[in-house]
């Protein structure tokens, strides 16, 4: 694998995403972010609040578009905005440290100008997710897992202006419902080895 290689990915709640993020890092021994981007970010915008308030307000997203926040001192930048700002600063700096697994926080978007940016988007059926809900996330319902992604969804589509989930935002969309999470990470390696394998220069 290429040096600074970054992989992407968005999952649907349910679908094992999250586990097979961690696998891919650990088979390729990269480092591996998810929400503790949050929680560099607070820190950067000097926001003091327990985690998982944290978490419940970086999704935040009103309706209304406040326009180019360029436009405004960032003092007057509103929170949720600022907490986006501060996390798209940090995987970028992450990014310039090398490869890294990159899960959710719209990382596909911020890094997509880069070289080597591969993004993944997981799935799974209905059964698959409550099946899996039961054992990992406390049996929640399906409706309430829904109502998960709704949220990813909004915020996915106010920060970037792209459809969470929209095919032509990722490389590959894999359904995890009748193969293994370990199968499906072997899947993103190897179609990772074959994008830049496929680039590499043929030798005369």
């Amino acid at each position: 694998m290429e040096q600074n290689t970054y992989i992407t990915i968005t999952r649907q709640y349910g679908s094992g995403g999250k586990e097979v993020s961690s696998i891919v890092a650990k088979k390729l021994d990269l480092r591996r972010y998810d929400r503790k981007i949050i929680s560099l970010a607070a820190a950067e915008a000097g926001l003091t609040s327990n985690f998982d308030d944290l978490l419940d307000r970086s999704y935040n997203s009103p309706e209304t578009c406040l326009g180019n926040l360029g436009d405004y001192a960032y003092e007057r930048v509103p929170e949720h905005n600022r907490m986006y700002i501060e996390q798209a600063k940090v995987i970028l700096a992450i990014a310039e440290k090398g490869s890294a697994v990159f899960l959710g926080r719209c990382a596909d978007y911020i890094l997509k100008e880069k070289p080597n940016t591969y993004s993944f988007f997981i799935y799974a059926d209905d059964e698959f997710r409550t099946a899996r809900s039961k054992d990992h996330y406390g049996n929640r319902t399906l409706k309430e897992l829904d109502g998960e992604d709704k949220n990813r969804k909004r915020y996915y589509s106010y920060y970037t202006g792209q459809v969470w989930g929209d095919p032509k935002n990722y490389d590959l969309m894999i359904n995890t419902s009748h193969i293994s999470l370990e199968t499906a990470a072997d899947i993103i390696i190897k179609y990772v080895d074959l994008r830049q394998a496929a680039k590499a220069p043929v030798e005369e």
